[in-house]
């Protein structure tokens, strides 16, 4: 990930959003997002991710919905 003195850049937020989401977070990825990165751009990742993944859920089922004529 980073070295141990730096801040997590932005696209180390997104990866490690979404490891975290699907539980496949390294114990080190943890640790450094724990130790060097701030709770409001993981709690906006979080957010952001969540906002995705039903809209991206809810526009397949919608398509499928749709192709057998529902």
């Amino acid at each position: 990930m980073s070295s141990p003195s730096k801040k997590p850049s932005f696209w180390q937020i997104v990866l490690s959003t979404m490891a975290a989401a699907f539980g496949v977070q390294t114990q080190k990825n943890l640790e450094t997002d724990f130790k060097h990165g701030n709770i409001y751009a993981y709690i906006a990742a979080g957010i952001l991710f969540t906002i995705l993944f039903i809209a991206i859920v809810f526009l397949i089922v919608q398509a499928v919905l749709k192709s057998n004529g529902l």
